[in-house]
């Protein structure tokens, strides 16, 4: 079945404002990326496009990190007619899967955070991962959580804390959206708390 680019990126929209908000819901954005498969020239994996695709319009600014930046760059401008630029400018910045926890800590430090006036002019960063499941590597509470929800995201480094840092003065801050390569999608905005399970039984024994 060819791909619908209005219906198609329509159901890309309601699952991903779904999984905004209730953090912590995984949507799975498998059947949009089958339909995306033979369309896909960008060099990047089909959730990233099918995400650049939903968000980006000649309105917006983006920056994408990876060994295939610039081509996937090129080809987004084709298709989007957004524009890229450089990534403290940026109203959207994509993270290939190969750009790692570092180049995530890097984005997540640079990235527009709005201002108390425009806190909704800050930047979302869209970045790849291994997998996303259901787990209690992290736990996360905030609004649109009951209680509290935990979860597992196959990425290193010292991000949360770089996040967390970047969003001690709400309402400005960044929001973080993380797709994998089963075609799960995670949105974690600015008003969720997240806490390593290390520091939960750090607590406990303290």
């Amino acid at each position: 079945m060819k791909f619908d680019v209005v219906h198609d990126l329509q159901s890309v929209y309601r699952k991903l404002v779904d999984s905004t908000s209730r953090p912590g819901l995984l949507s799975d954005l498998g059947k949009e990326a089958a339909m995306l498969e033979g369309e896909n020239a960008a060099g990047c994996s089909s959730p990233i496009l099918l995400l650049a695709l939903t968000l980006l319009d000649p309105e917006v600014t983006f920056k994408v990190y990876g060994s295939e930046a610039k081509a996937v760059e090129k080809e987004i401008n084709q298709l989007t007619f957004a524009k890229s630029v450089q990534a403290d400018q940026a109203d959207y910045l994509f993270l290939l899967k190969d750009a790692g926890a570092v180049s995530l800590e890097h984005a997540i430090e640079i990235a527009n955070p709005g201002t108390f006036i425009n806190p909704h002019k800050s930047a979302v960063i869209i970045a790849e991962t291994g997998a996303i499941t259901e787990g209690d590597n992290l736990l996360l509470s905030g609004p649109g959580i009951q209680t509290s929800t935990g979860i597992s995201i196959d990425m290193t480094g010292n991000w949360i804390e770089k996040r967390n840092e970047k969003n001690k003065e709400y309402p400005i801050g960044i929001d973080l959206v993380f797709v994998d390569r089963n075609h799960q999608l995670l949105s974690l905005p600015r008003t969720t708390q997240i806490t390593e399970s290390r520091e939960v039984e750090k607590e406990w024994v303290m």
